[in-house]
């Protein structure tokens, strides 16, 4: 079976949510598709995301973003894939020759329909005009074969919405499998980490709130951020020097910060799955999130397992900086942290990327037999 992956939206410097689900997925794809003879092939538009991609065939094609998106099929037909599979619902598919499969992370712009910045002006148009209303999105998902959604949070909103007669298959985000978790017995730093963007849903204003109450924290912001962005936050800070903006993360300054602060935070005000809150729990790291009902899904147990003693995620409002800064200061008492921190761990190891790569194959060779 030839398996193409769209690999398209994958930064070329440092990763954000897509970009990680993209790279993540695929090598996890090929690794598991090798034994049974599954060829995969990585459709770029850029060769600097060959920098944040595993090593494996690639085909250059337009832009993902460009005028020929609607018949892109045309450059993907002459190469005869079995299954093409995107990690975005925007692929092109008008007259395509191959099974595709499109995929749905959440149903967020709807409503917040603020495109990200670093769209060209016509896309982020194009984007607050498609948002207005659930019928592109219906015309979308239809012309697939089959849709992916990463949580069962946004399966449920899409059958509410009715916004696809296709399948609907759960390949969900999970972290990298880490060889050595943090040793919790050695405690925490008075740190904390944000890895998201600064997108006003995420109310990154909510963590600043809640930092003000924590004197001697820092409050680690690792993602790119526009300088007109930081500014506005940093007029935020009681105490700017709480915040510390990296403007970009190496991978292994990350899992270093996340093996040595208290915990990981975010506070955002609507989220397809959330990746950094698996990420950090897989290194013992407990998180403080807001109560969505994404986060409550990707906590399950973890935000309850020991009664009081332990909880390797905390829920609280997204607007309640006195309750986010009593979470950060339940976890100073070292045995709380320390079987928090086994707790997170815990509940990290039921998501993989194995796992979801194994939910793909099986749904790319149905969708092979429903097509021969």
């Amino acid at each position: 079976m030839r398996l193409f992956f769209d690999c398209r939206y994958t930064r070329t410097r440092v990763h954000d949510g897509i970009s990680r689900y993209t790279a993540s997925l695929v090598e996890a794809v090929a690794a598991a598709g090798e034994r049974d003879g599954v060829e995969v092939t990585m459709l770029i538009s850029d060769p600097e995301q060959l920098n944040l991609l595993p090593d494996l065939p690639h085909l250059q094609i337009s832009s993902p973003t460009s005028a020929l998106e609607p018949l892109v099929a045309r450059q993907i037909n002459p190469h005869r894939p079995h299954v093409v599979f995107s990690p975005m619902q925007t692929m092109g598919s008008v007259g395509r020759r191959y099974p595709l499969v499109l995929t749905l992370h959440d149903l967020i712009y709807y409503q917040h329909r603020t495109p990200p910045r670093n769209l060209p002006a016509p896309v982020r148009a194009g984007w607050r005009l498609y948002h207005l209303s659930y019928l592109p999105q219906r015309v979308v998902l239809n012309q697939a074969d089959a849709v992916a959604t990463v949580s069962e949070t946004t399966r449920t909103l899409m059958a509410q919405h009715r916004l696809t007669r296709r399948p609907v298959e759960i390949i969900s985000n999970a972290a990298q499998p880490v060889e050595q978790p943090r040793d919790p017995a050695e405690g925490a730093a008075q740190e904390l980490v944000y890895m998201g963007s600064f997108m006003e849903y995420k109310n990154v204003e909510g963590l600043i709130r809640g930092i003000n109450r924590l004197p001697g924290y820092t409050l680690h912001l690792c993602s790119p951020v526009e300088p007109g962005r930081r500014a506005e936050l940093s007029a935020l800070a009681e105490r700017p020097a709480q915040l510390t903006f990296h403007d970009g993360i190496a991978e292994e300054d990350y899992r270093e910060l996340l093996r040595r602060s208290a915990a990981l935070v975010t506070l955002s005000r609507a989220e397809g799955f959330g990746l950094p809150v698996v990420e950090a729990m897989s290194h013992g790291t407990p998180v403080v999130l807001s109560d969505l009902p994404i986060f409550g899904e990707i906590a399950g147990s973890a935000a309850s397992a020991g009664g009081s003693a332990a909880r390797g995620a905390q829920l609280v409002g997204m607007d309640a900086p006195e309750a986010f800064a009593q979470a950060v200061r339940w976890l100073e008492d070292p045995q709380v942290f320390e079987a928090s921190s086994q707790v997170a761990r815990d509940r990290a190891s039921d998501f993989s990327w194995e796992g979801s790569a194994q939910r793909l194959l099986e749904l790319s060779r149905r969708l092979v037999v429903e097509r021969s």
